[in-house]
């Protein structure tokens, strides 16, 4: 299918997606506040459109660590792609190589870290959390490596899951054809296993991830890979400072699409505090409530280098498979071209805050 906009795809997707499925996907913690703010944080923005510019050609290519993207719209770490069509992370991985986009694969892949790699030949980041079990996260991190992955990003906001009420409500566990096919079948065997009010997904949590990993840690993980290293979960200044002393190689910023503390602020609103506090030391990301190419212009012009894309993907991915992913990402591109277009910056490098407003006039 082919659709103008991401409310296009969502449609497509829910019409698809089983009810506890679709709340796994959509839903976010407790009374989902933080859900919703990071969308309201996005209309708050205006746009400062400057004229007279040559528009005649816009480019939306940035380098990221490394690697030359054709567009800074990427694919945030979800998991369970499997949920959503029968292929899987092999047509996610496909759609983002189509579109020129990163892939942040999770660390919770329907399909094997090596199947990925070898369908996508576009840069692949491996996100991960903190196992009790280190020699898992180690073989992970290794194999990650081998498979061509150009970086790690550890998620650090998750010592425990967020209460995800929806999830709770429908016993959401996973079936028998879904698994985490990275990690051994022993160590994810709770996610399968239903009971009435609670969801299988943070029993396993509560039984695989580590809650006492600290800062201090971060050298373990040096040790064990020379990939650079990316924090997912940053949301303030004091943290993006600690993140830049203990060597971080880019930040995210991110409330984990509203899925873990709700009360958090915006992605959006924590942007600017993190991207000072960083100072320019790394590459600072951001995912959160991103809904198209104006959204994505505000967060670049805000000073993030790239923004991450989790449940529109996934909407793609049900709607129309790996077509549906790569149509996600290029409209979503396509958007932001048009937006660079018509506010007269042509290039990546002209978004900075004098772009846009956010309620209390230009910065």
């Amino acid at each position: 299918m082919t659709a103008t906009t991401l409310s296009g795809y969502e449609r497509a997707a829910r019409h698809r997606l089983d009810g506890p499925v679709w709340d796994f996907i959509d839903g976010g913690a407790e009374r989902e506040r933080t859900l919703a703010a990071n969308r309201r944080a996005f209309e708050r923005v205006s746009l400062r459109p400057r004229v007279l510019v040559d528009v005649s050609h816009c480019d939306t290519g940035v380098e990221l660590l490394g690697a030359r993207l054709r567009t800074p719209i990427g694919v945030a770490p979800t998991a369970y792609h499997q949920l959503a069509h029968p292929d899987g992370e092999i047509a996610t991985a496909r759609g983002a190589a189509a579109a020129g986009a990163l892939f942040v694969v999770s660390i919770y892949a329907s399909r094997s870290l090596e199947e990925i790699a070898a369908t996508a030949p576009g840069p692949l980041w491996m996100q991960l959390y903190w196992l009790r079990r280190r020699e898992a996260l180690a073989d992970l991190v290794a194999r990650a490596a081998a498979a061509g992955c150009r970086a790690i990003v550890l998620t650090v906001d998750a010592p425990r899951l967020g209460r995800r009420h929806r999830d709770a409500r429908n016993g959401f566990a996973l079936g028998p054809g879904i698994r985490a096919a990275n990690l051994d079948a022993a160590l994810t065997a709770t996610a399968h296993v239903a009971s009435a009010g609670r969801s299988a997904l943070a029993v396993h949590a509560a039984e695989a991830v580590d809650p006492a990993v600290t800062w201090a840690d971060l050298g373990w993980l040096r040790e064990r890979s020379a990939l650079p290293l990316v924090l997912k979960g940053i949301l303030t200044a004091e943290d993006a400072r600690l993140a830049v002393r203990h060597g971080a190689d880019a930040v995210i910023v991110s409330n984990h699409g509203g899925r873990q503390l709700d009360g958090a602020p915006a992605s959006l609103d924590a942007l600017a505090e993190v991207v000072d506090a960083v100072g320019g030391a790394c590459p600072v990301l951001l995912d959160g409530g991103v809904r198209g190419g104006t959204d994505a212009f505000a967060a670049l012009a805000l000073g993030a280098r790239a923004v991450l894309l989790g449940r529109p993907v996934l909407w793609g991915l049900a709607a129309d498979g790996a077509a549906g992913v790569a149509g996600v990402l290029d409209l979503v591109t396509e958007e932001l071209a048009h937006t660079m277009a018509l506010a007269g910056r042509p290039v990546l490098a002209s978004l900075d805050a004098s772009a846009v407003t956010t309620g209390g006039g230009a910065r």
